[in-house]
């Protein structure tokens, strides 16, 4: 288990490593750094999965399975939220259908935790718990990340999957994402970016969000504002906080949400 400092979580498990970037939202994630960070420690795992583009690192597009990380949580004895794949994507068109199938029965054996996977990749997801997983498991939450208006199309994917939770995560929230539509979707992340070249965040597009999750009884949990400030001025993340309209939102999902 890794702890975690991510404040909707409890602890990030990673039987995948290595991505590739698929839209705006992939420009500054915080995982590529991460990884080459880890394979600077001498981490096998993160071995040989990013690439240098000026003075950026970047994922190569390789990816790697690890199998030996599959029976972590089954160890855990402690109930936990656990983000499956925080260093990857677990739909990833590398990540083999039979390493999907095997977390899932790692997920299945262990009810007394529950489990959070968030994919840029929602339409595989569908694909695959439709026609191979088929069966609901309630500690099993899915998600897909919308950054803009560009990418909302995701959400209809996420709204094909069969699963006892949804979530949609807007971070980094880089542009407004308009009238999304939050039928089905049972909780909203929302968030800034942070670091040196972090993109602005506008508190109209917040605002907008909100309003929908209070129309769709959709849970809201406001991250961060990260680098950039309600104000529009640039301070650290720390210095910027997590409070949106005078209070801390650190909603859930109700267990129970309905198939």
């Amino acid at each position: 288990m890794a702890e975690t400092q991510i404040e909707w979580t409890d602890a990030t498990w990673n039987p995948v490593a290595g991505c590739s970037m698929v839209t705006a939202g992939c420009t500054h994630c915080y995982a590529m750094a991460m990884a080459k960070r880890l394979e600077a420690m001498g981490v096998e795992k993160y071995a040989g999965l990013t690439r240098r583009r000026g003075k950026h690192t970047i994922w190569n597009g390789f990816v790697k399975e690890d199998r030996d990380a599959l029976v972590l949580p089954l160890a855990w004895k402690k109930p936990r939220k656990i983000f499956v794949n925080s260093m990857s994507d677990l739909f990833h068109e590398r990540v083999s259908d039979s390493l999907i199938m095997d977390v899932w029965q790692v997920m299945r054996d262990t009810p007394h935790h529950n489990y959070q996977v968030l994919t840029k990749r929602p339409e595989r997801m569908a694909e695959i718990v439709s026609k191979k997983i088929k069966t609901v498991l309630p500690n099993v939450w899915l998600g897909t990340s919308v950054e803009n208006k560009e990418v909302v199309g995701r959400l209809h994917h996420l709204r094909l999957t069969p699963a006892a939770i949804r979530f949609v995560s807007f971070e980094p929230l880089i542009g407004p994402v308009g009238s999304v539509g939050l039928a089905g979707i049972h909780w909203a992340i929302v968030g800034g970016e942070s670091g040196r070249a972090a993109r602005p965040i506008r508190e109209e597009w917040i605002d907008e969000i909100h309003v929908q999750c209070v129309r769709y009884r959709t849970a809201f949990f406001f991250k961060q504002w990260g680098t950039w400030g309600k104000d529009n001025k640039r301070r650290s993340k720390k210095a910027n906080g997590r409070e949106y309209r005078g209070k801390t939102w650190d909603e859930m999902p109700a267990l129970s949400a309905a198939l």
